[in-house]
């Protein structure tokens, strides 16, 4: 194992290698990982290349043959174990996950608790894979229903969620029956990493999960997309990256479930309990700094209640805490990198020049801090109305009716996540119908839960995460008919 090299309180020891077919592999090049919030380096990472890509193909193809023996209830027992050893480590994995991506350590603690429930629910539906008996139209015949594994996975995951986004996948696929092979985010693979290390501690088998950290991901990401031996492709990412992938795994026709950009928009009626709409909507917008695919970027509110609920919402802003995220009362952290800075900036800029209205914020502190911002009088044409911020920026709009409301929140290519405030019930039903999105939230800014489906429509993907869909995608059914001599 490598030694510490940064001062991530010893964290980070032992897992800065690529961990593929069971063992720790060191590389010849890495890469570093910096602390978004103070700029220090935490960790020198393996940068794996096309040689480990092809290791840990051949490893994850030939331990598939010998997972996907394994009984069910065996795979249950393991993940089981996994569960509670992510729980029993949860200190560890929220504050490794406050210094490398920034994200405050009490909400890194509710992620950890997230993504361990993934890992239970999928450890009791591995003994719920059933097939079925289909009544014959003769005699002699029996018709026979079996779910089978789809084969090795490989999947690619995003630095905002760096444990849920690896066991939303890691745990169906393994639970399936599937061996899986991880390309985590370059900004934040030690998360990654130490789960690769719990899952080795659980006793699972060599090569049934391994991590490969890359700073350059196109290389390794190649060699998987281009075996046929890998049947199944997972991402989650920018829509613009996964058209790609999605193109490139068609020569060899891989299963492939997509979860891409989002554009949310939260939409407040006029019959809304102003407060608790308050307090939905900031959970939703502000969490992880706004940095995730299912926050608000966009909220409507009824022109009847607009002052009144701007001033309440002003007003919460203004109370949240920023700063260092391994301190318990931060509630925002730092950006992940400059890109995303910058990104935040233009986007508030533009809105400024095209004649928004700032309440609060718009500053950058210091560092990658971003103070958390509300923009009012924004109109159609500016470009956070049409591109994911992703970051602390709430833009604030007015509708005048119902229909109004739906057709400004459909407008829009991509249908991950939509949110709507009301206490009318035939409201409830009109809206959640006719929203264009896989996700809809009725006055509950954060509905993701690991027994629901988690995905979307249009340019935000397909396929699904969580519950029974999200074991499907690792599922391939097979017929049998049966001839009786």
């Amino acid at each position: 194992m490598n030694e510490l090299n940064g001062s991530a309180n010893g964290l980070t020891q032992g897992i800065q290698q690529a961990f593929i077919a069971g063992n720790w592999h060191t590389t010849e090049h890495t890469f570093p990982i910096y602390n978004p919030a103070t700029g220090e380096q935490i960790a020198q990472v393996a940068d794996c290349g096309t040689s480990e890509a092809e290791q840990a193909v051949h490893a994850s193809v030939a331990s598939f043959a010998q997972w996907r023996q394994v009984t069910n209830f065996e795979r249950a027992r393991l993940l089981r174990r996994w569960y509670e050893l992510m729980l029993e480590q949860e200190s560890e994995l929220a504050s490794l996950m406050a210094q490398e991506m920034g994200k405050p350590v009490r909400e890194a603690r509710g992620e950890v608790k997230y993504a361990a429930s993934f890992v239970s629910w999928y450890a009791e539906e591995a003994t719920r894979i059933n097939g079925s008996i289909l009544p014959s139209q003769f005699a002699q015949k029996r018709l026979l229903v079996q779910k089978q594994p789809v084969g090795p996975v490989f999947v690619i995951t995003p630095w905002n969620f760096p444990a849920a986004m690896i066991t939303r996948k890691v745990a169906p696929a393994l639970a399936a029956g599937c061996t899986i092979t991880v390309k985590p985010a370059e900004q934040a693979p030690l998360t990654a990493l130490y789960l690769g290390r719990l899952w080795e501690q659980a006793g699972g088998p060599p090569g049934t999960f391994q991590v490969l950290p890359t700073f350059e991901p196109v290389p390794v990401a190649t060699v998987f997309l281009e075996s046929p031996q890998i049947r199944k492709l997972s991402f989650t990412g920018s829509t613009e990256v996964g058209k790609i992938l999605a193109a490139q795994a068609v020569p060899t026709l891989k299963r492939v479930s997509l979860e891409l950009g989002g554009h949310a928009p939260f939409l407040v009626f006029e019959d809304a309990d102003i407060a608790a709409a308050v307090k939905e909507t900031i959970a939703c917008k502000f969490r992880n700094a706004g940095q995730t695919c299912v926050c608000t970027n966009r909220i409507y509110v009824q022109e009847t209640i607009k002052d009144r609920f701007v001033a309440a919402f002003v007003e919460a802003v203004a109370q949240l805490r920023q700063g260092d995220p391994l301190l318990e009362e931060t509630d925002i952290g730092p950006l992940v990198d400059q890109q995303g800075l910058t990104k935040v900036q233009e986007h508030v800029a533009d809105a400024l020049d095209k004649g928004a209205h700032l309440v609060t914020g718009g500053q950058l502190r210091e560092g990658l801090f971003y103070q958390p911002t509300v923009l009012t009088d924004v109109q159609p044409g500016m470009r956070l109305l049409t591109e994911e911020t992703f970051g602390p920026v709430a833009p604030i709009l007015t509708f005048e009716t119902e229909e109004e409301a739906i057709k400004l929140a459909n407008d829009t290519p991509y249908g991950l996540a939509a949110y709507f405030w009301t206490r009318d019930i035939g409201r409830t039903f009109r809206v959640a119908e006719a929203l264009e999105y896989g996700i809809i939230g009725v006055n509950d800014g954060l509905p993701s839960t690991a027994q629901a489906p988690f995905g979307g429509i249009k340019e935000s993907g397909y396929g699904r995460e969580g519950g029974s869909w999200g074991l499907d995608e690792y599922l391939a059914v097979k017929y049998i008919s049966l001839s009786l001599p």
